[in-house]
């Protein structure tokens, strides 16, 4: 008789442990497959006519996050790809500019000179200084790893339907910082000149921010008088987008670095994500632009559109 039981009692057991077993798997199965769809989302093409760029910030890290991003990125297949600063952290030896910018984003850089492999055949890669590569030997490896036109600390360039006007910040430029400076006067001119249908400026300290740190007051230039169409910065550590003067400003600083908080929201916030790492994707034709925060899982958090008739 006590064998008897002992068997049942084994085989019962069996029976329990098989169930969970199963359970187990089924468990860790429907989890993975729920990741794995989230981290390789289906992106369709940009529309025909439609240029596609990404735009990265506060980003060079070296850090998995920043991997994540950079792959996601690619996933979308982009034209081009631009930068509102703060390329790598920290600043440093000249091998940390490789292995925080070159190992994610060498297939978009011309030339490339670091050891992650061949490099792009011209150049699709659009970086703007931030505080940061300003901090490492006065911007020299910043300006010693990328090639870019003008005077590279600040230059613009025309892509399809849109033309980017890439500014350098920082108080320490030479040509100055402010809408009244060398820099300020180079902007205002190159904008009246432009017959592109979209005028973007890229400027690593944000103007307008919920941010708890406080407002880059110095930096409200009077964009829209000019001619630009949108804003786009960093330096914060959040996604914001913000409606000011009838233009939208984009705070866009959760490359891969670390992630920070709002504090006092802004009256002309229109949209806010402190919740982890992401990119911008932007879609342009000559009578629309799509504005697009997606996050490092694939997910979009904010999107906006701006529309212009074409013609008389």
């Amino acid at each position: 008789m006590p064998i008897n039981i002992r068997k049942e009692r084994l085989a019962g057991l069996l029976i329990l442990v098989l169930v969970f077993c199963l359970a187990g798997y089924h468990f860790r199965h429907s989890i993975m497959g729920m990741v794995h769809k989230l981290s390789l989302p289906e992106v369709k093409p940009a529309p025909a006519g439609t240029i596609r760029f990404a735009v990265i910030g506060d980003y060079g890290s070296g850090s998995s996050s920043e991997r994540d991003v950079a792959q996601m990125i690619d996933s979308w297949k982009p034209d081009f790809i631009a930068t509102v600063g703060d390329n790598y952290y920290p600043g440093g030896a000249d091998a940390t500019m490789d292995r925080n910018i070159g190992r994610f984003y060498h297939a978009y850089i011309s030339p490339y000179k670091g050891s992650y492999g061949p490099g792009a055949t011209t150049n699709r890669f659009f970086p703007i200084p931030g505080h940061r590569d300003w901090d490492s030997d006065a911007l020299r490896l910043y300006l010693e790893y990328f090639t870019l036109p003008g005077r590279q600390r600040y230059y613009d360039v025309a892509r399809g339907p849109v033309h980017l006007f890439m500014l350098d910040t920082d108080e320490r430029e030479p040509d100055g910082a402010t809408a009244t400076s060398i820099q300020g006067r180079w902007l205002k001119r190159r904008l009246a000149e432009s017959t592109a249908p979209w005028k973007l400026v890229f400027a690593h300290h944000a103007p307008f921010t919920s941010h708890q740190m406080e407002d880059n007051y110095r930096m409200r230039w009077p964009f829209k008088e000019w001619g630009a169409d949108a804003v786009l910065s960093g330096y914060y550590h959040v996604y914001e987008r913000l409606l000011v003067d009838g233009i939208p400003y984009f705070v866009n600083g959760a490359g891969g670095s670390w992630t920070s908080h709002f504090g006092e929201i802004e009256p002309d916030s229109r949209f806010r994500y402190e919740g982890g790492f992401g990119a911008m994707m932007v879609d342009a034709s000559n009578s629309q632009i799509f504005f697009r925060f997606v996050s490092s899982e694939g997910r979009i958090i904010d999107e906006y559109v701006v529309e212009k008739k074409l013609g008389p």
